[in-house]
């Protein structure tokens, strides 16, 4: 059952932290699970937060540090000593301690690495530094289990026990020779199964799926999902095993990007949450929107210009905001719909296939919402029936365009390296009313011999 904080659970802890009853704040928390405690201290105001952080051991703040809004765990490593920042981080696995320190100031990271007690644990978090954020590198553990292809099975089994110390899960064994270059996996089951004095080298599973060290995170997390894998190994360019990537780091990269793309679509250029101060909220909002006024003043310009049309045949102006909304409505359901492939693998490259088949779709729609909103046209306005046909006429064909946009703007951003999520907010629309509203009286004037 998911843990729920109430507000007389808040105001018992304000009160047992007033009073410096810290017997029964430990009991009170130590029952809890960390990510839980995490959400009770966003709630409660920052000294309170760090009185309660500081009483915990470090066994169950470490694991609570890494669950903490950005606000707050800042705050509270800056009030912690580089020896006591150590002791949490001594308690992590190395990728959760790398992305721990990679927030600290350049003097403070020193000290606090200085500090570790365990070398080899500092040497491993200072290797994963060395990798950007968004590749396999930046998100992998070193933590593992290996085994050399010359070991027998007993020798084996010995090792992994020493190996397994050290890892909360074990997902898989993998393979190596003499050099570390990675060469398979081992079944847990063949492992149990097998005689004591078999060679590993008869018994391992050659057919292995692994990332390099710079691969994209989301890429990894589309290799992952696509096998259906709990953790993949990570090689470096030599083809040595150097770490591997489990499926818990792979579900941060896979919300952080669909967080990302929910912000692009909707015209949001930087990451940014609801916490976030007003002027970051206003700096990542305004440009889309500014762009956004500038294309719409292009189409009042156009509007002006057909000020003639207008008055001649005035139904003309009527349907202009059905007009823009219909054609921004197709685009951004047309654009969803590609970046969705691209994003999960089912859709490569431009297939003219695929363009015929959004095509008809658009074609399909387009017919029916202009047979509808003829029918409209003459029932309201019965003397302007051939007015009726050219706007029908005309929205089937801005109906199209706006297809025709959806489907061309995420492939070509996504082939110039551009993620295409922006294709299904802002830039769509906007480009749609100034385009589409060109061709609607352009179709219009054409028809009606104006």
């Amino acid at each position: 059952m998911e843990f729920k904080i109430s507000k007389d659970l808040i105001k018992e802890l304000e009160q047992l932290i007033e009073s410096k009853n810290n017997s029964q704040l430990e009991v009170l928390l130590n029952d809890l699970h960390h990510a839980d405690i995490a959400e009770i201290l966003d709630e409660l105001d920052f000294d309170e937060a760090t009185y309660i952080f500081r009483l915990l051991d470090s066994e169950k703040t470490a694991e609570i540090i890494l669950e903490l809004e950005d606000d707050l765990r800042e705050n509270i490593l800056n009030r912690l000593s580089p020896k006591e920042i150590a002791e949490e981080l001594d308690e992590l696995e190395t990728n959760d301690a790398a992305d721990i320190i990679a927030e600290l100031s350049k003097s403070k990271k020193e000290e606090v690495i200085s500090e570790l007690q365990d070398v080899e644990h500092a040497k491993d978090i200072v290797d994963l530094l060395r990798y950007k954020e968004d590749t396999a590198g930046g998100i992998m553990h070193k933590e593992l289990v290996k085994v050399y292809e010359n070991w027998n099975v007993l020798t084996c089994i010995k090792e992994m026990r020493i190996q397994a110390e050290n890892i909360s899960r074990v997902h898989s064994i993998y393979v190596v020779d003499e050099h570390d270059k990675l060469l398979g996996r081992l079944s847990l089951k063949d492992l149990l199964t097998t005689s004591a004095k078999t060679p590993i080298s008869e018994v391992y599973i050659r057919k292995l799926n692994s990332v390099m060290v710079d691969t994209e995170d989301i890429e990894v997390a589309r290799i992952m999902q696509k096998y259906d894998l709990e953790a993949i190994p990570v090689t470096n360019e030599l083809g040595r095993l150097v770490g591997r990537i489990t499926i818990d780091d792979i579900l941060d990269v896979i919300k952080d990007e669909a967080d990302k793309d929910y912000q692009l679509a909707a015209g949001i250029t930087q990451d940014v949450e609801a916490n976030d101060s007003v002027r970051e909220l206003t700096k990542a909002r305004l440009p889309w929107l500014l762009i956004g006024m500038c294309i719409e003043i292009v189409a009042s310009y156009i509007l002006k210009s057909n000020e003639m049309t207008m008055r001649t045949y005035f139904t003309l102006m009527i349907f202009v905001p059905l007009l823009s909304a219909t054609a921004g409505n197709v685009g951004v359901q047309t654009s969803a719909i590609v970046v969705q492939g691209l994003a999960n693998g089912t859709l490569k490259q431009f297939s003219r296939n695929y363009f015929s088949k959004e095509l008809t779709v658009a074609l399909i729609s387009g017919t029916i919402i202009s047979l509808l909103l003829l029918a409209y046209h003459s029932i309201m306005y019965p003397e302007y029936l051939i007015v009726g046909v050219a706007i029908a006429i005309s929205i089937i064909v801005v109906i199209l365009f706006a297809a025709t946009l959806g489907i061309l703007v995420p492939f070509f951003l996504h082939k110039n390296k551009i993620d295409p999520a922006i294709a299904t907010g802002p830039f769509v629309t906007t480009t749609n009313d100034v385009f589409g509203i060109i061709i609607y009286f352009t179709v219009a004037k054409l028809i009606l011999g104006f």
